[in-house]
């Protein structure tokens, strides 16, 4: 399946763009929004990852690893995107008093 390992690609180089962004961001709000983006990147990375397994080799055992990992990474970016939710108008608000201030 190469398109599922392009996806793998992509977001595991979210992940890192995120985690860059949220190391070089000043505001908490800020920091915490970034933060939310890259988990849901590496709860994708990680599900994404599962389900490549399953196409490569048929084992008991690689099926039961890839199901951890899709549960893991499914509950990982959905948790992420609840988190985005939660401080994505916060942290809009925080820009928005930054610019304000100058």
């Amino acid at each position: 399946m190469p398109a599922l390992v392009i996806f793998i690609i992509f977001s595991f180089s979210f992940y890192v763009y995120y985690k860059i962004r949220y190391v070089r961001a000043q505001r908490p709000m800020e920091r915490q929004f970034y933060s939310a983006k890259s988990s849901m990147a590496l709860g994708l990375f990680v599900a994404l990852f599962g389900i490549n397994q399953l196409f490569l080799y048929s084992t008991t055992l690689t099926y039961i690893i890839s199901a951890i990992f899709i549960a893991l990474g499914l509950g990982s970016a959905w948790a992420g995107y609840r988190a985005y939710r939660h401080y994505l108008p916060q942290a809009a608000q925080e820009a928005e008093e930054a610019a304000k201030r100058g």
